[in-house]
């Protein structure tokens, strides 16, 4: 059974100002998005859900629909911001969703297999899809999760901030917890981050993090809706809280459920998180296509 690319792609842009899940980026009109099905399809990936909110369903299908829905299948899940939550009453109105976690969750009826999650505005690289797939296809389990592991120091924005989860890998490579770190940026010839009381502390530029770029079973469903009831009980007056995907996983780890294996890759990120990184992605890729990785139209 060929594996499911799950892309998540109902982020608010907030900090880039716009729908940049549409944002072109490459030599004949592509958006990251279709570089992620691209490569997925290069590796052997059967299906492609999208995770949307509803006010940008129908440009999300016009637009990758009639691009790849002749080469491979693609279904679309709905991420709402106010969502009702059973056993829950008087939840408070959201401006945001609830986060990665929850994204993943409401793909559940799209996915009975494998599969890895992206972020829609991430370029993860050719190699990541292929080792991700491999390890979906011969090694994934209800037990056994995986990671796509960057170098921190090849994920960084020269326009801004950025949030990563720092992994901290055991001799084998195997996961052992991820610590959320927001605001991280390049300061002179460190990484530092800020606290939650703005303190700057030093980070190791060379450490693994996660660009949100896992490999899952389809049990990590039910675990994760097992999970989001007790945290949404426990911050519903939180307008902030976020369910991401590295407190699921981190849990599973602590309470030894599952294991996950790091597939380390060495590829310098690309992404929009802010407008300003828009120029610097265009002239990139057309890089990447210059040296042949990539054609010059992704959809002849």
């Amino acid at each position: 059974m060929k594996p499911t690319l799950l892309i998540l792609a109902a982020g608010m842009g907030s900090r880039y100002g716009g729908l940049k899940q549409a944002d072109q980026v490459g030599p004949n009109g592509e958006t990251i998005i279709d570089y992620s099905i691209y490569d997925a399809i290069r590796a052997g990936f059967g299906k492609v859900v999208m995770v949307v909110r509803q006010n940008i369903l129908d440009e999300m299908k016009s637009l990758f629909d009639e691009r790849w829905g002749d080469k491979i299948k693609i279904e679309y899940a709905i991420q709402e911001v106010n969502v009702p939550i059973a056993g829950i009453n008087d939840l408070p109105a959201r401006e945001k969703p609830w986060g990665t976690a929850h994204a993943v969750m409401v793909a559940k009826d799209h996915v009975n297999e494998p599969f890895a999650v992206i972020n829609a505005d991430d370029f993860y690289g050719a190699d990541a899809f292929k080792t991700l797939q491999q390890f979906l296809t011969t090694e994934v389990s209800d037990t056994d999760y995986a990671m796509v592991g960057y170098i921190l120091k090849n994920t960084l924005s020269d326009h801004g901030y950025v949030s990563r989860g720092i992994s901290i890998p055991d001799e084998a490579r195997y996961l052992t917890a991820i610590n959320e770190r927001t605001k991280i940026y390049r300061k002179g010839a460190v990484v530092i981050y800020a606290d939650e009381n703005g303190v700057e502390l030093e980070l190791d530029e060379n450490s693994y993090v996660s660009m949100n770029f896992w490999g899952f079973s389809p049990g990590f469903f039910s675990e994760a809706e097992a999970q989001f009831k007790k945290f949404v009980e426990a911050n519903k007056e939180d307008q902030k809280a976020e369910f991401f995907i590295p407190l699921v996983v981190d849990n599973l780890m602590n309470s030894g459920k599952v294991k996950v294996k790091i597939l380390e890759s060495t590829a310098k990120w690309m992404g929009v998180t802010y407008r300003e990184d828009k120029p610097v992605v265009i002239e990139k890729i057309q890089t990447l296509v210059d040296a042949g990785i990539y054609p010059a139209s992704l959809f002849k």
